[in-house]
C-alpha cells in the first residue's frame, strides 16, 4: 500500500469534499487498493432455508410508496450521514489507528466503526439494484480508509488500537487496557459482526474482494482467538451480531470455522463456568436452547435471534428450531406493539414484563424493528408460514418507517405510541433530531431501507412467492427456467393490485400471493389484537375475466400457472377503517381502541386536531371517511370523522413538536 502523507486534523473534510464530485479520486490515489489474495466462493444458496428470496439484482422497485423512501435514503440521508460521520471523526479513526494521522479517539462511543460499515452496506445494496459508478468508487474510498486502521494480523476497533487504555465511554471497563478484556461492554466483536455483514453485501454488489477481504483477516483472527482450545479465549459477545456475520462469511466462503464459531458464540452464552455471564440484559442468563422470553436489550435480542434462526436452518438443530418458535410466540403473544414495535423500557432498551406496553413512556427502539424484520424474514425461509410475513408488514408500513423524517435527515430512535409534547423521548428531544451520539438508528435505516426490494418474492421448488403487495418487476429462476413477475396497483393506498406472470420453464408453477393480514380476520398472529368487528370478506381476485372471492381465512391465493404459460392477476381488497382492540391483560389500553386502515395504523396528531384535543379523551365518532392528501406528509391517506382527523402513524411529529396518541377511549354512541 502506498504511503499516505500526513495531513491535517481536516483531513477527511479535505479529501472527501461530496458524493457529487470527484474530490475522493485524491483519497483513492494516496492511499492505494493493494492486492489481496483470491477468495474462494461457494455458488450454494439456500444453505438449509427452504425458501430462497428473489435476488435483489433481478428486482427493479416501480412502486410509488416504497422507491421514493428508498431514493431518499440514496439520493439524501446516506450523503447526509457521511458528511456526519466526517464531523464527528468516525473517518479520521480508522486514519489515526493506522498512523496515518496523529490524534485521540473521536466521537464517543466504542462502536462509532459501524457506522461507516452499515453506510457502505446500505449504499451497496443501492448499488445491487442500480449500477452507480460515483457510488461505487466512493464505496472504495471508504474501504481504503477503512483498511488503514487494521492492524496487521487482522484486528479492527479503532478506539482500542489507538489508545487501549482509554475507551471513549466511560462504561468500558480497563483492566489492563489489552485486548478483548472487557467483552460484555468493548463491542469488539460488534463492530466486527457489522463489518462481516457490509463486507458480505458490497461483495455481492460489486464483486470486489477489497472489503471482504478485510472482513475474512478479521474473521480468521476471531477464528483463532475464541475458543475451548489451549491460549483461546472462552468468551462470548456483550452485543450479538457477529453470529450472523460469520454465517455471512461462511455462505460465501464455505469456510466451516466461521459457522462452528458462530455456533460457538451462540451455544456457550449463559453457560454457567465457562465466562462472568453478562445476565438477561444481553439474554446471557440461560442457556439459548432454554431460553422461552424474550428479554433484556431488544436489539440485541433480535440480532441473537436470527442467528439462532440460521443456526436451526443451516444445521437442522432442532433445540435451535424449538427455541426460536417459543420466543416468537411469547414476542408476538404478549410483547409486541401495534406498530409492530418491541421494547417496553427506556432503561436498558428492553423488553418489559409480559403484557408491559407503555405508550407516552414505550421505547420500541427503529434498531429493534429493522432487527425483527431480519428475523421474521428468516423464520419465514425455513418454515414458509404467511404470520411470519403479517409480523414483517405491519413493522415495515409503521413502526420501522417513522424512523426517518420526511426530509431524510431527521431521525428517531425511540418510537412511542403517544406524546405529550413535553417529554423529550428522543434521546433528549420530544421530535426527531438530526444525528445522535450514538447514531446506530440512522446507518441502520440506511443499511435497511433499499434491501426493502429482497423482501417481496421467493421461491421453493414449484412455488412462487409474493409476500407484498409492491410495484416492481422481477425475474426469478424456477425449475430450471425464468419467471418474470411484475407487480402494480394503488397499494398501499388503495386495496387494488396487478400481478402479471410470465412462466417460462417446461414445468407448472405454483403462485402463491399473500392475503394482507389486515384484509384477514385478525390483525396479527396471537390474541394480542383483535378487529372490534371482524371484516367479513377479503376481496376478490380476477383471472382472465373470471372473478373469484377471496377466502377470508386463507394465508394465501394459490393459482397453478402452467409451464410456457402466462397469467395476469387483478386483486381487489375490502379496504375499509377498522377498529382494534387490544387484550385486556394489557393495562395501558383498557376500554381503548386504535385505528387501521390497510397495512397502516393510525394517529391523532395535535397540529390537525389542535383546538378540540381534550375532546379526544371523551369522544365517540360515528362513521370514518377516507380522504387521500397529496400535499400533506409527502402524500397520504387522512381519516375523517366529526370534524377530527387521523394520520398514518409513520408520518407524525413531522410538522414540528406536538401531541400524538395512537390509542383513544372507547366511547359508546
Amino acid at each position: 500500500m502506498l504511503d499516505i502523507p500526513k495531513f491535517g486534523h481536516n483531513v477527511v473534510g479535505e479529501v472527501l469534499i461530496s458524493i457529487k464530485n470527484f474530490g475522493f479520486i485524491l483519497c483513492l490515489t494516496l492511499l492505494g487498493c493493494a492486492e489481496k489474495p483470491e477468495t474462494q466462493v461457494s455458488t450454494e444458496s439456500s444453505f438449509g432455508y427452504k425458501i430462497i428470496p428473489a435476488d435483489i439484482r433481478q428486482v427493479k422497485l416501480t412502486d410509488e410508496f416504497w422507491l421514493p423512501l428508498v431514493e431518499k435514503v440514496q439520493d439524501k440521508t446516506i450523503d447526509y450521514a457521511i458528511e456526519k460521520c466526517k464531523e464527528e471523526g468516525r473517518l479520521e479513526n480508522f486514519l489515526i489507528a493506522g498512523h496515518k494521522m496523529e490524534g485521540k479517539t473521536r466521537g464517543v462511543m466504542p462502536f462509532d466503526d459501524t457506522d461507516v460499515y452499515k453506510i457502505i452496506e446500505g449504499a451497496s445494496n443501492t448499488l445491487l439494484s442500480a449500477p452507480n459508478p460515483e457510488m461505487e468508487m466512493l464505496l472504495d474510498t471508504l474501504i481504503d480508509i477503512i483498511a488503514v486502521g487494521q492492524e496487521e494480523d487482522g484486528y479492527l476497533t479503532t478506539w482500542r488500537t489507538i489508545d487501549p487504555a482509554s475507551p471513549p465511554a466511560p462504561w468500558v471497563a480497563v483492566v489492563e487496557g489489552k485486548r478483548w478484556e472487557s467483552l460484555g461492554a468493548s463491542h469488539e466483536l460488534y463492530n466486527a459482526g457489522h463489518l462481516y455483514e457490509a463486507a458480505s453485501v458490497h461483495y455481492r454488489a460489486t464483486g470486489k474482494k477489497n472489503f471482504l477481504d478485510i472482513a475474512l483477516k478479521n474473521a480468521d483472527l476471531m477464528v483463532k482467538t475464541f475458543g475451548d482450545g489451549q491460549d483461546q479465549i472462552q468468551n462470548v459477545p456483550g452485543h450479538q451480531i457477529i453470529e450472523t456475520g460469520l454465517l455471512q462469511l461462511f455462505q460465501i466462503t464455505a469456510d466451516s470455522s466461521y459457522l462452528k464459531l458462530a455456533k460457538y458464540f451462540l451455544d456457550n452464552r449463559g453457560r454457567e463456568g465457562h465466562h462472568k455471564l453478562n445476565g438477561p440484559y444481553s439474554q446471557d442468563h440461560v442457556l439459548v436452547v432454554d431460553q422461552d422470553e424474550v428479554v433484556g436489550h431488544a436489539v440485541r435480542a433480535m440480532y441473537m435471534y436470527a442467528a439462532m434462526t440460521d443456526i436451526a436452518a443451516m444445521t437442522g438443530d432442532q433445540a435451535y428450531r424449538n427455541a426460536v418458535d417459543q420466543l416468537w410466540s411469547n414476542m408476538v403473544d404478549k410483547k409486541l406493539y401495534i406498530t409492530g414495535g418491541i421494547g417496553a423500557r427506556h432503561d436498558g432498551e428492553a423488553f418489559g414484563d409480559n403484557y408491559e406496553l407503555p405508550n407516552l413512556t414505550a421505547y420500541n427502539e427503529t434498531c429493534a424493528a429493522i432487527g425483527s424484520v431480519y428475523w421474521n424474514h428468516r423464520l419465514f425461509r425455513m418454515t414458509g408460514d404467511a404470520k411470519y410475513y403479517d409480523i414483517i408488514e405491519r413493522t415495515l408500513y409503521n413502526g420501522l418507517i417513522a424512523g426517518l423524517s420526511e426530509s431524510g435527515t431527521e431521525f428517531f430512535y425511540p418510537n412511542p405510541l403517544e406524546s405529550d409534547g413535553v417529554y423529550k423521548f428522543n434521546q433528549g428531544a420530544c421530535t426527531r433530531k438530526s444525528w445522535f451520539d450514538c447514531s446506530c438508528c440512522p446507518t441502520n435505516m440506511i443499511r435497511f431501507l433499499p434491501s426493502v426490494g429482497g423482501l417481496i418474492y421467493g421461491a421453493a421448488g414449484s412455488d412462487v412467492y409474493v409476500n407484498l403487495l409492491v410495484g416492481s418487476e422481477a425475474s426469478m429462476d424456477v425449475n430450471g427456467g425464468k419467471v418474470s413477475i411484475s407487480q402494480k396497483g394503488s397499494y398501499p393506498l388503495g386495496g387494488d393490485s396487478e400481478i402479471a406472470v410470465n412462466n417460462d420453464s417446461d414445468k407448472e408453477i405454483t403462485l402463491k400471493i399473500r392475503v394482507p393480514y389486515w384484509a384477514r380476520k385478525n390483525p396479527a398472529p396471537g390474541p394480542l389484537y383483535t378487529y372490534t368487528s371482524a371484516p367479513e370478506a377479503s376481496g376478490t381476485y380476477t383471472i382472465n375475466g373470471k372473478e373469484t372471492n377471496i377466502n377470508i381465512d386463507s394465508d394465501y391465493i394459490e393459482i397453478q400457472v402452467a409451464g410456457k404459460a402466462q397469467v395476469n392477476v387483478k386483486l381487489q381488497f375490502d379496504m375499509e377503517v377498522r377498529s382494534v382492540k387490544c387484550s385486556e391483560l394489557v393495562a395501558e389500553n383498557k376500554n381503548k381502541i386504535a385505528l387501521e386502515y390497510g397495512p397502516f395504523v393510525y394517529a391523532f396528531e395535535e397540529a390537525d386536531n389542535k383546538e378540540r384535543w381534550e375532546e379526544l379523551k371523551n369522544k365517540s365518532f360515528s362513521d370514518w371517511s377516507v380522504s387521500y392528501n397529496e400535499s400533506l406528509l409527502g402524500g397520504v391517506n387522512t381519516l375523517n370523522a366529526d370534524g377530527f382527523t387521523a394520520i398514518p402513524y409513520y408520518s407524525w411529529s413531522n410538522r414540528g413538536i406536538g401531541k400524538m396518541m395512537v390509542w383513544f377511549p372507547e366511547v359508546s354512541n
